[in-house]
C-alpha cells in the first residue's frame, strides 16, 4: 500500500518517482481494458512460443516422414501433417520466430526513419518540408503490398530483402504522424526557450521534438504490426519471402492451398495463427492508443 501511495503521489520528489508513477497509472488504465489484456496475452504467448520453440515443438519443423503425410489433427499431431509428413504444429511454433523477427526488424527500421523524416520536415518547414513530404506522398500513393512486391522483385526473394521491402513501404505513415505533431508545438514557448539558449536545430529535434512524438509513434507501430504480418505472409505466399523449407506461415499457406478441399488443416492452421496474432496486436494497439491519449490521461 505504501508503494502504491508513493507511485501515485501528486508531488514526486525525484524524476524517477514521477516516471514510475506515470508508468503505474498507464498500466492500471491498460489493465482496465479487457480487450487490450486479451491482445497482450496473445503477444506474450507469441513471445514465449518464439523463445521456447525448440522445447515446445514436439517434432522437427524441417524433417518429416512420407508415411505420415497429410495426416489429420490427432493426439500425435495436434494440427496434422503436411504433404511431406512434417508436423504442422511444430512448423507453426517455429514459424513464430520468423514472424516475430520480421515484425521487430521492420519496426526498428521503419519507425525511427519515419520519425526522423517527419520531425525534420515539421520543424524546418519551407522547402525541406515540401521535398520530404512530397517523397512521402509518393510512397503513400502506392499500395503497400504492390510496392513491397516491386522492391522484393528488384532485390530478390528472401527474408532479409522482404524485411527491407516492407520497411521501405511502412515509414511514410510514421513520417506523416510525426510531422503533424511537430507542427503543433514547433512554435511553442518551450521550443523558443531552448533556441534562445543556443541549441541547434539537430539538438532541439533530437532532445525535445522526437521524445514528444514517441507515444503516438509507439501506438502506430503496435497497430501496424498486423499489417506487417499480413504483408510478410503475402510475400511468403507468393514465394518472395522466406524460402522453403523454412516454416514461414505465408509460405505454409501457399503450399497447403493445393490440398484445401480435402486436407483443410494444411493451410488453415498457419492461417489461423496469422489471424490470432494479427488480432492480438490490433486489440493491444487500440488499448494502448486509448491509454496514451492525452485526453484520457487526466481521468482517474
Amino acid at each position: 500500500m505504501m508503494t502504491r501511495d508513493w507511485l501515485l503521489s501528486d508531488d514526486p520528489e525525484t524524476r524517477l518517482q514521477a516516471r514510475l508513477g506515470q508508468g503505474y497509472r498507464l498500466a492500471r488504465a491498460l489493465a482496465r481494458n479487457p480487450l487490450a489484456m486479451v491482445g497482450l496475452a496473445v503477444i506474450v504467448l507469441l513471445l514465449v512460443m518464439a523463445a521456447l520453440a525448440p522445447w515446445i515443438a514436439p517434432y522437427s519443423p524441417l524433417e518429416g516422414m512420407l508415411s505420415n503425410r497429410l495426416q489429420p489433427p490427432s493426439s500425435a499431431h495436434w494440427m496434422g501433417t503436411d504433404e511431406l509428413g512434417r508436423d504442422i504444429f511444430s512448423r507453426v511454433v517455429h514459424g513464430s520466430r520468423i514472424t516475430l523477427m520480421i515484425v521487430i526488424l521492420v519496426a526498428v527500421i521503419a519507425a525511427p526513419l519515419g520519425l526522423i523524416i517527419g520531425t525534420v520536415a515539421g520543424y524546418y518547414g519551407g522547402w525541406v518540408d515540401k521535398v520530404l513530404m512530397g517523397l512521402t506522398d509518393i510512397f503513400l500513393s502506392l499500395p503497400r503490398l504492390i510496392l513491397a512486391l516491386a522492391f522484393v522483385a528488384a532485390l530478390g526473394p528472401g527474408i532479409e530483402n522482404a524485411v527491407i521491402a516492407i520497411a521501405i513501404t511502412a515509414w511514410p505513415v510514421y513520417a506523416r504522424i510525426a510531422r503533424a505533431e511537430t507542427l503543433t508545438f514547433r512554435n511553442s514557448e518551450f521550443i523558443a526557450a531552448v533556441r534562445m539558449q543556443g541549441a541547434s536545430g539537430v539538438r532541439v529535434i533530437g532532445l525535445h521534438v522526437i521524445p514528444l512524438c514517441m507515444s503516438s509513434t509507439i501506438v502506430r507501430v503496435t497497430l501496424d504490426m498486423a499489417g506487417i504480418i499480413l504483408t510478410a505472409a503475402g510475400l511468403g505466399f507468393l514465394g518472395l519471402g522466406a524460402q522453403p523449407p523454412l516454416p514461414e506461415w505465408g509460405a505454409m499457406i501457399s503450399k497447403g492451398r493445393a490440398f484445401i478441399l480435402d486436407q483443410w488443416w494444411v493451410a488453415t492452421m498457419p492461417g489461423f495463427a496469422i489471424v490470432v496474432v494479427s488480432l492480438g496486436f490490433c486489440l493491444f494497439g487500440d488499448g494502448l492508443r486509448d491509454v496514451l491519449d492525452p485526453k484520457q490521461r487526466t481521468k482517474g
